[in-house]
C-alpha cells in the first residue's frame, strides 16, 4: 500500500486535523490529514484509492474503538474533523463524476429538537464511508424531509432525536416519507432510541453507534 495512504489513515484515526493542529499531542508538527490527502493527490493516487484505501477503513477502525469504549465523543469528532479535511480535497471529483459516490444520505435532528452532536457524527462517518450527504441541520419537519426525498430519488434518510418528547415526532416524517416514498429506507437514532421503538414507527433500521449505520448502509449498496 502507498506509504501516503498509510500515514494518511492513521492520522484521519488519530484526529490530526492539519500540520498546525495540536492533537494529538504525540503527532505535533507532523503533517495532518489535510497535507497528506493533497500529497496523495498530487503524487497521482486515484481519489477513489485516497478514500477507499485511507480513509473509509481508518473511520471503520473509529467506529469500532467508539462501540467498544475505547474511545469517547470528543476523539470521535476529532477523526471526523481530519476526514472532513481530507474530504474537502476529494469532493471537485465528486462533483465532477470522476469518483462515484455509493448514494446520497439525508439527515436531520427531528423537529423540535436541536441537539446535533449525534447527528453530526454519523453524517461524517457516513461521508467517510463515500456517500454524498445532504445535512438538514435541526429541528426539521417532516414536509422538509420529504421534498428533499422527493429532489433526491433513491436516497436513504436518517432521524436524529435526542429527547423523550421529540420520539414521538419520528413517528409523523417516517410516516410520511412511506406513504409518498414506500421504497426509502428511514434509519433512526439517537439516546432515548430503541429498536422497539424502530419497529413501532415504521422505520427500517435502528443503532446505537453511529458505526451501525454505515454498516447497514454499506450492505444496502452490496
Amino acid at each position: 500500500m502507498d506509504p501516503i495512504l498509510m500515514k494518511l489513515g492513521e492520522v484521519v484515526e488519530n484526529g490530526k486535523v492539519d500540520k498546525n493542529s495540536p492533537y494529538p499531542p504525540q503527532m505535533k508538527g507532523q503533517d495532518g490529514a489535510d497535507e497528506l490527502a493533497r500529497q496523495a493527490l498530487d503524487n497521482g493516487v486515484a481519489p477513489g484509492d485516497v478514500l477507499s484505501e485511507a480513509l473509509v477503513p481508518a473511520m471503520d477502525r473509529v467506529g469500532l474503538k467508539f462501540s467498544e469504549n475505547k474511545i469517547f465523543v470528543p476523539q470521535m469528532l476529532m477523526s471526523a474533523k481530519a476526514m472532513s479535511a481530507a474530504m474537502a480535497h476529494l469532493k471537485p471529483f465528486f462533483q465532477s463524476g470522476d469518483v462515484k459516490t455509493k448514494g446520497t444520505f439525508i439527515i436531520g435532528t427531528v423537529k423540535g429538537d436541536l441537539h446535533d452532536i449525534g447527528k453530526n457524527l454519523v453524517a461524517m462517518m457516513v461521508e467517510g464511508g463515500g456517500w454524498t450527504i445532504i445535512d438538514l441541520g435541526v429541528d426539521v419537519n417532516e414536509d422538509t424531509f420529504n421534498q428533499t426525498v422527493s429532489e433526491n430519488p433513491g436516497s436513504v434518510v436518517g432521524l436524529s432525536a435526542l429527547l423523550t418528547t421529540t420520539m414521538a415526532n419520528m413517528e409523523v416524517i417516517v410516516k410520511k416519507i412511506k406513504e409518498t416514498h414506500p421504497e426509502t429506507k428511514v434509519l433512526v437514532g439517537g439516546a432515548p432510541l430503541t429498536d422497539d421503538f424502530r419497529s413501532k414507527i415504521g422505520a427500517d433500521f435502528y443503532s446505537p453507534d453511529p458505526r451501525g449505520a454505515v454498516e447497514y448502509l454499506k450492505e444496502l449498496v452490496a
